[in-house]
């Protein structure tokens, strides 16, 4: 049986199976949610189980559980290497969802006719590594795994990965393998595949601005005292200047330029400016000078404000000048920007900004390095003729503006390239409200995902 006729005998089960790993509020960034998290690694080792790894195990870490698997059918034969997460982010603002988020529902959209299923997870990334469960399960099923295949699904993802580095380390013969194939990117559209080859690294700092030493009546001390929040905005302001580029000394010195050809490369990627502007409502976008959109958001570096509070926030008033401000900051990187030498330039010029009247503090959270993979290796190879045979048309490779920053880790200390085939849309509203996964790039991506284990296996020789 074909895959695509597996696909349709077992759609209605590979939904419901989704679906219910889908209710797990697996939260990895709030420790109330602790129990769930171990709920979800123990349903994703069921899964791996049930879909033919002759080895699955939980494995403990400082952090939470990674859940490790493997299917071993010749140690001559190449081995691929699946990396996932099963935790996801807070659903807050809980109030801008139209259905609870972990309650999953499937409702027809524009973009997705066939229907989406609306969850937390859905996308990012619980769809998109089930995905590979379920090519799994065809492959084994029908005696069509063409190589070895091994499974890494982490619980910490969304809060950094801080427990990778730990269990990578320690695990390096376990994890030995040829290739890296991770689905936890997009692609252009359902009906335009493409291949992520680029990410941009990330550095992510918090920030306190201190003043007197309480709350204070704003019309006792107002005018005389240093207001933190003042400041604090004043600070944040000065970090772009009139062309919106990054202030801080130093940060673009290790920058690349792309090459015009290079760029023009890019442009070919199909895209509408006024589509992208509707979808977001806006009447105008916001950018560096000098370069478009897509770049903007792919091969600049970037930084922003992910969050400010202080002071008095509640219902009504209260006329305070608050002790405190807060923010947090990230800051994305292109290759060659180390994020550790980053976030020594951010700290020595954010406090450089502070008048002597406030006190400042910079607390570095979690960061990575960009990535970028070659277009002319054998794993790219391989993912454009899966893509090519499912969609009927070649991928487009393209360097996506978001973060993962254990692509870097791998190649460090697996030597390991990795093969970014994601199948979510930048419509997909991860990390927000309403977030939702198309069925028909679930099932897609089951289809698609042991052409590339072929694929990969006829070329690797």
């Amino acid at each position: 049986m074909s895959v695509k006729n597996y696909i349709d005998a077992n759609q209605d089960r590979f939904i419901s199976e989704l679906i219910d790993i889908l209710k797990i509020p697996s939260i990895s960034a709030d420790a109330a949610y602790k129990g769930d998290i171990q709920k979800m690694a123990e349903a994703t080792q069921a899964a791996l189980k049930n879909a033919g790894c002759n080895h699955v195990e939980i494995c403990e870490t400082p952090g939470n559980p990674i859940v490790y698997g493997e299917k071993i059918i010749d140690p001559k034969l190449p081995t691929i290497l699946v990396y996932g997460h099963y935790d996801v982010q807070p659903a807050d603002p809980i109030e801008l969802w139209d259905s609870p988020a972990f309650e999953p529902v499937i409702k027809k959209t524009d973009i997705h006719p066939d229907g989406a299923i609306f969850a937390r997870g859905a996308c990012d990334d619980k769809g998109q590594f089930f995905m590979h469960v379920k090519a799994l399960e065809y492959m084994t099923t029908h005696d069509e795994l063409p190589c070895n295949v091994k499974f890494m699904i982490e619980g910490e993802e969304e809060i950094g990965s801080p427990s990778l580095n730990w269990y990578v380390k320690r695990n390096q013969e376990k994890l030995k393998n040829d290739i890296i194939l991770i689905s936890d990117t997009g692609m252009i559209s359902n009906t335009q595949p493409s291949i992520t080859t680029g990410l941009r690294g990330l550095s992510y700092v918090e920030v306190e601005v201190t003043g007197p030493n309480r709350d204070l009546h704003s019309g006792l001390y107002g005018g005389a005292v240093a207001n933190p929040i003042n400041i604090l905005t004043q600070m944040i302001a000065s970090l772009h200047d009139a062309e919106n580029r990054i202030t801080i000394p130093g940060f673009y010195d290790k920058v690349l330029e792309l090459s015009t050809e290079e760029r023009a490369e890019m442009a070919k990627a199909p895209f509408s400016l006024d589509a992208y502007k509707k979808a977001l409502d806006l009447t105008d976008i916001h950018g560096e000078t000098g370069y478009s959109t897509n770049e903007r958001t792919a091969i600049r570096p970037t930084l922003d404000v992910n969050g400010i509070w202080g002071g008095y926030t509640g219902e009504g008033a209260k006329t305070v000048i608050a002790s405190k401000a807060f923010a947090k900051i990230s800051m994305r990187l292109v290759p060659y920007q180390n994020p550790d030498e980053i976030t020594v330039l951010f700290t020595q010029y954010f406090e450089s900004l502070a008048p002597a009247s406030v006190r400042v503090k910079v607390t570095p959270h979690h960061g990575g390095d960009a990535y970028v993979t070659p277009i002319d290796s054998i794993g790219y190879k391989a993912a454009n003729r899966a893509y090519t045979e499912t969609f009927g048309v070649p991928a487009i490779p393209q360097r996506s503006g978001g973060s993962i920053p254990i692509v870097a880790l791998f190649e460090q200390e697996l030597k390991s390239k990795s093969i970014l085939m994601g199948f979510g849309l930048n419509s997909d509203a991860i990390h927000s409200p309403n977030e939702h996964y198309g069925i028909f790039n679930y099932l897609k991506g089951i289809e698609s995902i042991p052409l590339f284990y072929k694929y990969y296996v006829e070329m690797k020789g």
